[in-house]
């Protein structure tokens, strides 16, 4: 009967209570509420909207779910990072080494990829061997240990959300700034972290593509955190282009490795290191912005950020042999280069048909039980505002058979425009939320 009521309530427009809130998430992460009456429940939050204190009440809800990790033994400080998805967003996959190689404990907490977007842990799981499904313990152990961790959520922490997720997949209620943040926050506060950095993704291949939800999902993001004593800060960067060159599992973990041994593409590097030196300032241990740039590209540069991805992987048992050689990791059987039609400049380079044609290539799902080809994709060195002659070589197809090389070709055709002129893209930075509010980031 309670969720019956609360759902008629929500329906109606009315107010859930904290301790509705709990009783409800409970029951349902403990099989007492069926599936359709909590769709019902979210389609209406999805519609009504929730206010402050429900989304508060909705976090501690789901934390209360399950465990939380307790780091406080540790004596360095513990920050992680999280995007709200894009295509080709490897970051994570540099930035975890790279922060932890500059005394930063890093328990990182990603996902899989859905829909157009890709996960950091299929992205992961494409090392042989490399294993993500850690325990709580373990995942301490190897912190203790290393000061980093790549890890999916466990069945241990907010459990709850993690019904709420898929359930929320299967309803469109994904796109609820409420729901988004509290789950985020949800996972994020059980980490025990004592600061987040958060990448808000604005443009078309975003899941919010409108400049002032992504902010206001910053700001509620941000209030959570500091309702639960967790600095957190966000920045606003471009998706209405791939992130580096590389979109599909494997070769997102070649480029991720080569922009950890210097060799980065520069798109990718300059958001990397935006979001690096903001981890590195909230954690104290760089006084500016500045001087996190300088430590970074020195942790670069001298091969420690490298060395620490092959302990990463090595304590996750996956071959670190692949920072050395990144041919160990899985090889398209087809590969061909996709040449530009006609001359002129590249107008456009679509992020959201990229993502569906690493779908389509049986790259990426849309579901979440889907199975996942980690070795196709493309890799795209055309951008925006490039002036390029017919025939010269856009991008290349990595795909599994013949097949997959047309199916490629068709999804680079819808995603590739020339024309006689070009807007300029998105500044691939362009704003830093705190909770002090919104400014306009300084590059």
């Amino acid at each position: 009967m309670l969720a019956q009521r609360l759902i008629e309530r929500k329906r109606d427009g009315g107010r859930i209570e904290p301790g509705e809130w709990r009783a409800l998430v409970l029951a349902y992460a403990a099989g007492h509420v069926p599936d359709y009456q909590m769709a019902a429940l979210l389609m209406a939050a999805f519609l009504r909207g929730l206010d402050r204190g429900e989304t508060v009440a909705l976090t501690e809800a789901m934390m209360a779910s399950g465990l939380r990790l307790d780091l406080s033994h540790l004596r360095t400080p513990r920050v992680d990072k999280h995007s709200t998805g894009g295509v080709g967003d490897k970051v994570s996959l540099v930035l975890a080494p790279l922060i932890a190689s500059l005394g930063v404990t890093v328990p990182m907490m990603s996902g899989r990829g859905l829909g157009h977007t890709g996960g950091t842990l299929d992205k992961l799981e494409s090392i042989p061997g490399m294993r993500t499904d850690l325990t709580m313990r373990q995942s301490i152990v190897q912190l203790e240990r290393i000061g980093c961790v790549l890890i999916g959520q466990t069945e241990e922490i907010a459990p709850a959300d993690k019904k709420l997720y898929s359930l929320r997949s299967a309803t469109s209620t994904v796109e609820s700034i409420p729901l988004i943040a509290s789950s985020i926050m949800s996972k994020k506060l059980a980490e025990d972290l004592t600061g987040l950095v958060l990448d808000v993704k604005r443009g078309s291949g975003s899941f919010m593509p409108d400049l002032e939800r992504g902010l206001d999902l910053a700001r509620t993001m941000i209030e959570l955190g500091a309702d639960h004593g967790c600095p957190v800060v966000a920045l606003v960067t471009a998706m209405d282009r791939p992130l580096g060159r590389a979109s599909g599992n494997a070769l997102e973990v070649e480029e991720a490795i080569h922009a950890l041994r210097g060799e980065g593409p520069p798109d990718l590097m300059r958001v990397t290191y935006a979001l690096g030196a903001e981890m590195l300032q909230i954690a104290g241990v760089a006084s500016s912005r500045e001087a996190a740039w300088r430590d970074m590209e020195v942790a670069i540069s001298s091969g420690r950020a490298a060395e620490k991805m092959r302990e990463i992987i090595d304590a996750q048992g996956g071959n670190g042999g692949v920072v050395d050689d990144p041919s160990v990791l899985p090889q398209a059987s087809a590969c061909e280069l996709y040449d530009a039609p006609r001359r002129g400049f590249v107008a456009r380079v679509e992020p959201r048909a990229v993502g569906r044609g690493v779908v389509a290539l049986g790259g990426g799902r849309q579901r979440l039980d889907d199975a996942v080809d980690p070795a196709v994709g493309f890799v795209i060195t055309a951008k925006p505002g490039d002036w390029v002659e017919q025939g010269e070589p856009l991008a290349t197809i990595f795909a599994r058979d013949a097949s997959g090389i047309e199916t490629g070709r068709a999804s680079l055709r819808e995603a590739i425009a020339i024309a006689e002129e070009a807007e300029p893209p998105l500044p691939l930075v362009s704003h830093r939320v705190t909770v002090a509010g919104v400014e306009a980031y300084e590059s």
